[in-house]
């Protein structure tokens, strides 16, 4: 598959004409990531309080106390499996009408489904229909974020100016960390203030409400964007629904092997580790979310480098160290972790830094593969349908294999996703210093 992506990618890349990239790129650097971070802020809230939804939402289980905990974890994977239909709608109403509208409509649709999960009523009150209002809410956030990455990753790169687009596209993850961060924060703060009763009884709505306040504050930000796709593009005939599959396919399957290795360590490291600490090492809570926190402080600052590299030494060596690093490693980093902070915080940064190689330059990846009449689209269904099967399912499997015994198998299955991918990588086509499509 990757062998013959790499001469179609390759020549549409050298034939195709360019436009000059967007005025005020830091005007867009900060329209995309303010309105990104929010995005994703809503959406890690709900990770970093599994624990406290799980015990009002869904009914407790006499045998086993793990089975409310699997199910927020089985509601989180749900919202990941709307990602590519949002991917796929959102991304063709930028391919049609623009970036900048699609991203105003995405961040619009999270505000209104984190303020629905924060007015979630417990199962005590209303029994069933409680995880039915909060799935209802996480598939409305895995439409929204699926939209988001598809629009943002396209207008992202295609405000770089020349030799900048793994640098722009570092941005991608930068805001998406500071959205994880502020949320990892925002919890930790909680439960470090708050009684275990306050937690349980109002304390885990806040970060949602929080969240609704902060996508109007996106919403206003990213007014002042400029468009970014072509005067050709803005004028051409409007691309069908699912065009980019139809004429794309292999495009389409060289995005979901770029990305499966990445997506499952990603939401590994930086969602389910504190999780997976707690329940296979006995680290506290409160020690967990600290840990989360500063090592995504750290990989917040790690993806402008890694961008920066990219661009002067190519897209394919930051990959490679990225999949075969995690391959190598996945196993004894999640095998040495103890009750120890300072263990978890040295297993979580060492993580951050071999993940660099594949967030940092993501963005550009994809979007250097695709031309711009179908970018978005074609960029947003195979990626979220990708992080749907192999990012999101990630807390669930490793949850179902602690719960049947098995807890170390987990480990070996992120490993061995990383191993497929840096097959992909290694017969990938370098995009770095080639124009973009325009």
């Amino acid at each position: 598959m990757p062998g013959h992506c790499r001469g179609r990618v390759r020549g549409v890349t050298e034939t195709q004409t360019v436009s000059p990239p967007t005025k005020r790129p830091v005007r867009q650097l900060l329209a995309a990531s303010v309105g990104n971070a929010v995005e994703w802020y809503d959406w890690y809230a709900y990770t970093f309080l599994a624990t406290y939804i799980a015990a009002q939402v869904f009914p407790k289980s006499a045998d086993n106390s793990l089975v409310p905990l699997l199910s927020t974890f089985a509601v989180f994977a749900v919202g990941f499996f709307m990602r590519p239909v949002g991917g796929l709608l959102m991304g063709a109403v930028a391919d049609r009408h623009g970036r900048r509208a699609a991203l105003t409509v995405t961040i619009l649709l999270m505000g209104g489904s984190s303020l629905l999960v924060g007015l979630t009523p417990t199962y005590a009150a209303v029994g069933v229909l409680a995880p039915v209002v909060l799935v209802l809410a996480r598939l409305l956030q895995g439409l929204s974020v699926g939209g988001e990455f598809a629009a943002s990753t396209t207008f992202l790169v295609e405000s770089a100016g020349p030799g900048r687009r793994g640098l722009f596209s570092s941005f991608q993850y930068v805001s998406t960390t500071v959205g994880q961060l502020v949320a990892s924060a925002v919890a930790t703060l909680l439960v470090d203030t708050l009684s275990d009763g306050q937690m349980n009884g109002w304390g885990w709505r806040v970060p949602f409400v929080l969240g609704a306040v902060l996508s109007l504050v996106g919403f206003w930000i990213r007014q002042g964007a400029q468009e970014t796709r072509s005067a050709e593009q803005q004028h051409a005939p409007r691309p069908g629904l699912f065009e980019a599959l139809r004429r794309h396919p292999r495009e389409s399957l060289l995005i979901g092997g770029i990305t499966a290795g990445g997506t499952i360590a990603y939401y590994t490291w930086t969602s389910y580790l504190p999780t997976y600490a707690e329940l296979n090492a006995g680290v506290e809570k409160s020690d967990a979310l600290l840990a989360g926190t500063i090592s995504l402080a750290f990989f917040a600052l790690l993806q402008p480098l890694g961008g920066l590299l990219s661009d002067r030494f190519g897209r394919r060596p930051l990959l490679l160290f990225f999949g075969l690093g995690f391959a190598l490693l996945a196993v004894p980093l999640l095998h040495t972790l103890s009750d120890s902070f300072a263990v978890l915080l040295l297993v979580q940064c060492v993580g951050m830094v071999l993940l660099t190689g594949f967030t940092s330059i993501s963005a550009a990846v994809n979007a250097e593969i695709f031309p711009p009449r179908v970018r978005a689209a074609g960029i947003g269904f195979p990626y979220s349908l990708t992080v749907a099967l192999f990012g999101g399912t990630a807390p669930y499997v490793g949850t179902l294999f602690k719960e049947q015994g098995h807890a170390g198998l987990f480990p070996w299955y992120v490993a061995v996703i990383c191993l497929v991918s840096s097959v992909v990588y290694l017969r990938l086509p370098e995009t770095a210093h080639a124009p973009l499509r325009r």
